[in-house]
């Protein structure tokens, strides 16, 4: 007992002897795991301050931490190899994130302020955008020296402000790279829709440089410097730089705008939207494809209109080498008149007006006749010395027909028959018409005013357009009422009854059928 109890009271001190050795002996590993631990511990105050995007999170260093000090709980003996792999799983989850895209930054947030004499100065934090300050298109080169650049611009700006447009063209070197001495055009801004334009307008800059550029086949870029003015804004004036235009080596070919065009004539369309009939979007390619011949061309822009039904009559078209599709349903992101119809046909001026002695403007709801006893290439033979024509309207009813039509009608065109024309005299109605294109800088809707050369409205007699209003865009039977009278009074309108258009149904269905064959013959309404 006496030998125990000695033992019991040796214990106590060679338990310290042997926890000091431990220690002392230990004493690498314990500095390594605190130099570890000390450096997470400063990763983890320096993740605090990284944004919360970034992959790499400080729950992330938390768990390996912990991870960490539970293995060396575990293992004391092997202190290192836990060390080792909290380095490891920390090299693992450090890998760089992807760069996340580059945004302004936030301007700093002005604070209202007491001024001299107790006067308290309020601050004004501006934040986003109204409007965007351009919107390109599209441009167009016009010869040598010239260019056309179309696209939509604040309305806002332009009615309150004074933006201005800059042209330049950076010519090309011999080693692919670009000059850092571009030359500057004379530049003039045409406004075609002012007035129509809602939180954008339309705005074609004409560009005229003070000799040829680029026409060497050497390539370059044209650039549209669009410049605030301070308007929207007075302390900042901001110009916005637009790749306009860039022209590949040897891709100029200036025998274009001096050589004679590929059409007689040409259609530019405004931009289709709805959900339009086939069979009136049928018969108005039947007619006019006859109508303006084999050298001609009809270009359609695409604003959501062209649905599959739509898409078949014109793909029937296509396949003749007499149509050409543009989808544009893009620019309904801008909020600009009636489906930025003005940007569109100014698109069409400039894209194709090399290709076409004549251009021609109006809508699918509107048939171009000229009498029996001429036709179209007479009756624009005898206005060449014009640049531009107007073009008489014929307000047809869209829904009365002739009651002997009653049971057959729906075997007939729509123009075939609606034989009903608004009578009424001493109003202004609508005209549409047609250019040279060569010589106009910009267009409209219902003319150009921006033309060298003259203009004429006297075409009565010689050249008009039916104009079935509304009637494209209805999907079922046109024929609502059907009467048996040369002339009536219905809603106030005084009518009378025009088989013009009625006596040609038959040689444009004998037309269809001879250039596209039976295709279209079950197109539905």
């Amino acid at each position: 007992m006496g030998r125990e109890k000695e033992r019991s009271e040796k214990d106590p001190k060679e338990h310290k002897k042997m926890f000091i050795g431990v220690v002392w002996n230990c004493a690498a590993e314990l500095k390594l795991l605190l130099t570890a631990l000390l450096f997470l511990l400063s990763l983890i105050t320096v993740f605090q301050f990284v944004p919360s995007r970034l992959s790499f999170s400080v729950s992330d260093v938390r768990h390996c931490i912990s991870t960490t000090t539970i293995a060396a709980a575990a293992a004391d003996t092997n202190i290192s190899v836990a060390v080792a792999a909290a380095a490891t799983a920390l090299s693992a989850n450090s890998t760089p994130p992807e760069r996340p895209p580059a945004t302004p930054s936030p301007p700093s947030k002005l604070e209202d302020e007491v001024g001299d004499g107790g006067v308290i100065n309020r601050a004004f934090n501006a934040h986003g955008s109204a409007a965007y300050n351009y919107i390109l298109m599209s441009a167009y080169r016009g010869g040598a020296n010239t260019f056309a650049v179309m696209g939509l611009a604040s309305k806002p700006l332009l009615v309150f402000g004074k933006p201005s447009y800059q042209c330049q063209w950076v010519p090309r070197l011999k080693n692919g790279s670009y000059s850092d001495r571009p030359v500057t055009a004379s530049s003039y801004k045409v406004l075609p829709d002012w007035g129509y334009g809602r939180v954008y307008t339309v705005i074609v800059v004409n560009c005229t440089f003070p000799f040829p550029v680029g026409h060497d086949g050497s390539g370059g870029k044209l650039l549209l410097l669009a410049t605030t003015n301070g308007g929207g804004d007075e302390k900042v004036n901001l110009t916005d730089t637009v790749e306009a235009l860039t022209e590949a080596p040897a891709t100029v070919n200036l025998a274009r705008f001096t050589g004679p065009p590929k059409y007689d004539y040409l259609y530019c369309g405004s931009p289709l939207f709805g959900n339009l009939s086939p069979q009136r979007v049928r018969e108005w390619f039947a007619f006019h494809v006859r109508l303006f011949g084999v050298k001609s061309h009809f270009v359609i822009y695409d604003a959501g209109g062209v649905h599959e039904g739509v898409r078949e009559v014109l793909r029937a078209w296509m396949d003749k080498g007499y149509v050409t599709l543009h989808d544009v349903r893009e620019q309904e992101r801008f909020d600009g008149y009636y489906h930025n119809q003005f940007m569109v046909v100014n698109d069409c001026l400039h894209r194709y007006k090399f290709d076409a002695k004549w251009m021609f403007f109006f809508d699918l709801d509107e048939f171009i006749f000229v009498p029996k006893k001429s036709t179209l290439k007479s009756v624009l033979d005898s206005l060449s010395e014009y640049t531009q024509f107007t073009i008489e309207q014929m307000p047809m009813s869209s829904k009365l027909c002739l009651a002997e039509d009653a049971g057959k009608s729906y075997r007939k065109w729509g123009f075939e028959k609606l034989v009903y024309k608004d009578s009424k005299t001493g109003i202004r109605r609508d005209r549409k018409y047609a250019v040279q294109p060569r010589n106009v800088f910009a267009t409209g809707v219902h003319m150009s005013q921006n033309v060298a050369g003259k203009t004429t409205h006297k075409t009565e007699g010689r050249i008009m357009y039916y104009h079935y209003h509304g009637m494209i865009s209805e999907r079922r039977e046109p024929c609502r009422r059907l009467v048996n009278s040369t002339y009536l009074k219905l809603d106030g309108i005084q009518y009378v009854m025009d088989t013009t258009m009625r006596e040609a149904a038959g040689s444009v269905k004998r037309f269809e059928l001879r250039m596209i064959g039976s295709r279209l013959q079950r197109t539905r309404q």
